[in-house]
């Protein structure tokens, strides 16, 4: 019998077929944004047991173990790495339709070997499997052996970046470099969390934090520190983009009330957010950056758990926000005055696909061939059947062969598996559009696309100094 993960998974045609193993298997990765740890990557850290390399901060996997009604002291809490193993291999038959299926296996097959069928009959042996191989898949080598060209990890601007100090001296191949998220600066409706980030600020920056003038002084000091270690992206998570006018005076008004305490109501934070968003933008365009915004997240809707665990461990969902008319002035704002920064735009609402693909073709300008991003599908959308819908709504409503591709978003290291998905859903809906006589029966033609997709555009899009074994044109 033909094991479930096989060289034509979710390749139904010849032509889905032959564009995946002719143009888009071999590309190396670049992986532009994600959570990963550059502490880890510094270390090449050597993982202590199949549970950690597999399942630690997954809050995918988590929230199925939840819904399959597995006590939390197997997702968070105490249970030893063995027994948390096990409760994950226990529930991925009940996960058969989730995209943690195809995930889960496809994870086992490339890391680990196995082509059996995830459940407690084959756990002893996956364990016993993935414990064998674990001194052969520390960090630098799981980047080499999915040829991964970039890594670009997510930075706040307190973070100190000694790790990526230690990993320029290393000699890794693999080009790692920390994206700008000064998500935090924004944060004046809870002084709690508010106070003690501006103090790291001032410790990173290496000057006191009194004013708001001193807070945009180390900001700007940390993006250069950033810009200094090849950082080229900054990236922003918001619910929606923020375009609220608001004075010098009214910024400045904001963060002293914060820093004596008091909360900021609703409209003085978002006016607050959107002084600094503007800024933040003529700093990136200024600097030729890239700006990431990932609009739609409703985060830590269980309060109670919030309390309990912390942020980041799966209580989050999709939004509904409105997103365009705040977005299509956040932009309009920077445009007008020529300073307005390459740009990311990914959305988490399926609902707003096509609002986001038209919004960005509002503001494309040459000579940066779709300089404005549609990107690709985020968290809860990156998955076969909402990368097909955000593939159609870019194909339908800008440039597809211009699209900067996949990205992990992830804070797992098994994540490369997720370039290899994605590329399999590309090359099968292209295929599919083949046979049909859609698009031409040209396989240079569309696999050039294929290629583009996979690497290239994301390499010349983002302009990131790259080891010249994947920097070749």
């Amino acid at each position: 019998m033909r094991p479930f993960i096989h060289d034509d998974f979710l390749l139904q045609t010849a032509e889905a077929r032959d564009l995946f193993r002719g143009f888009a298997k071999d590309e190396p990765i670049y992986d532009y944004h994600c959570h990963v740890s550059a502490r880890q990557i510094a270390d090449n850290h050597q993982f202590a047991n199949p549970t950690e390399i597999w399942l630690d901060g997954d809050h995918y996997k988590w929230r199925a173990m939840r819904a399959n009604g597995v006590d939390e002291r197997f997702c968070t809490g105490d249970a030893s790495p063995r027994e948390k193993f096990d409760a994950w291999v226990a529930t991925v038959p009940y996960t058969l339709g989730n995209p943690l299926y195809h995930w889960s296996h496809l994870e086992m097959a490339r890391y680990f070997g196995s082509d059996a069928l995830i459940g407690p009959a084959s756990g002893p042996e996956l364990w016993r499997r993935a414990q064998d191989r674990l001194p052969e898949t520390r960090v630098h080598d799981i980047l080499a052996a999915n040829r991964v060209a970039v890594v670009c990890t997510t930075d706040d601007p307190a973070d100190p970046l000694d790790a990526h100090e230690r990993i320029r001296r290393s000699g890794l191949r693999t080009r790692v470099y920390p994206a700008f998220r000064p998500d935090r600066a924004l944060a004046v409706a809870n002084p709690a969390v508010f106070n003690p980030w501006l103090e790291r600020l001032a410790a990173a920056a290496g000057s006191p934090v009194r004013s708001f003038g001193d807070m945009l002084g180390a900001l700007r000091a940390r993006h250069d520190a950033f810009h200094a270690f090849g950082c080229r992206l900054s990236d922003h998570g918001l619910e929606t983009a923020l375009s609220e006018p608001c004075t010098l005076e009214q910024a400045r008004a904001t963060f002293d009330a914060a820093r004596s305490g008091r909360a900021a109501g609703p409209e003085e934070a978002a006016r607050f957010g959107s002084y600094l968003m503007l800024e933040f933008g003529r700093w990136d365009a200024s600097r030729g950056w890239t700006k990431q915004l990932h609009l739609g997240a409703l985060r830590s809707a269980n309060s109670r758990q919030l309390g309990r665990l912390g942020p980041d461990t799966g209580f989050d969902s999709i939004g509904d926000f409105p997103q365009v008319r705040s977005l299509a002035r956040y932009l309009d704002a920077l445009d007008r005055t020529g300073e307005l920064p390459k740009m990311v735009l990914y959305n988490l609402n399926p609902a707003d696909n096509y609002a986001f693909a038209t919004m960005a073709g509002n503001f494309q300008e040459g000579p940066v061939p779709s300089r404005i991003q549609f990107g690709s599908g985020w968290w809860f959308l990156d998955q076969k059947e909402a990368m097909e819908w955000q593939l159609h709504a870019l194909s339908n409503l800008g440039l597809l062969s211009r699209f900067v591709g996949m990205l992990t978003d992830s804070r797992n290291f098994l994540c490369y598996t997720r370039h290899e998905y994605f590329r399999r859903v590309l090359c099968n809906l292209l295929g599919g559009q083949m046979q049909r006589g859609e698009i031409p029966q040209d396989p240079e033609l569309v696999g050039g696309l294929v290629r583009r997709v996979c690497f290239s555009n994301a390499r010349d899009f983002f302009g990131l100094e790259l080891d010249p074994a994947f920097s070749r044109r």
